[in-house]
């Protein structure tokens, strides 16, 4: 009987703790999103953001333009393929910045017409194009990758493995 007129008393805040009543100034402003706004918010937000497609200087993982046809790839894979040799040059005068960019623009060019060539032929040809493709585009990342530390016969290295590979792999596909 004795907790009785404990347990009746009015609880009283700690005098540490902030309670009160009274509305605190705003010093900040502040977002108070609720879940009906942030369901609203965060599709209507990242559409936004992924429509607008910038491109930087890196390669591009598109692999085939959806309205590219197979004349269009044929057309255009030996003039691609001819600027990707060309990279060559600008190695030799060590223009280290602009043999990347020109590599990596042209090796998607022509990545994206092998591509497309490649779905054109037999189901049974395709693995071994597959592999070739492979090797070449694996080859112009990793000479990518001996530009951007300019390591020299690592760079001459894959740039002939490039050409070996590029010339097997336009023999079978024209």
């Amino acid at each position: 009987m004795a907790l009785l007129p404990l347990v009746q008393k009015p609880l009283t805040p700690f005098p540490s703790s902030n309670i009160s009543n009274k509305p605190k100034p705003k010093t900040q402003m502040s977002l108070n999103f609720t879940r009906r706004t942030t369901l609203i918010l965060c599709p209507a937000i990242s559409i936004n953001l992924l429509s607008k497609q910038q491109n930087a200087n890196a390669f591009d993982f598109r692999i085939t333009v959806p309205d590219q046809t197979l004349e269009e790839a044929e057309d255009g894979i030996k003039n691609h393929a001819k600027n990707l040799l060309q990279v060559k040059e600008l190695f030799e005068g060590e223009s280290w910045k602009e043999g990347q960019k020109a590599l990596r623009k042209s090796s998607a060019l022509l990545k994206q017409d092998m591509y497309t060539i490649i779905q054109a032929k037999p189901g049974i040809q395709r693995p071994e194009l597959r592999k070739m493709y492979s090797i070449l585009f694996n080859n112009v990342t990793k000479m990518d990758f001996a530009a951007r530390d300019r390591n020299v016969p690592r760079l001459w290295e894959c740039y002939d493995n490039i050409v070996i590979a590029l010339n097997n792999l336009m023999s079978r596909l024209l």
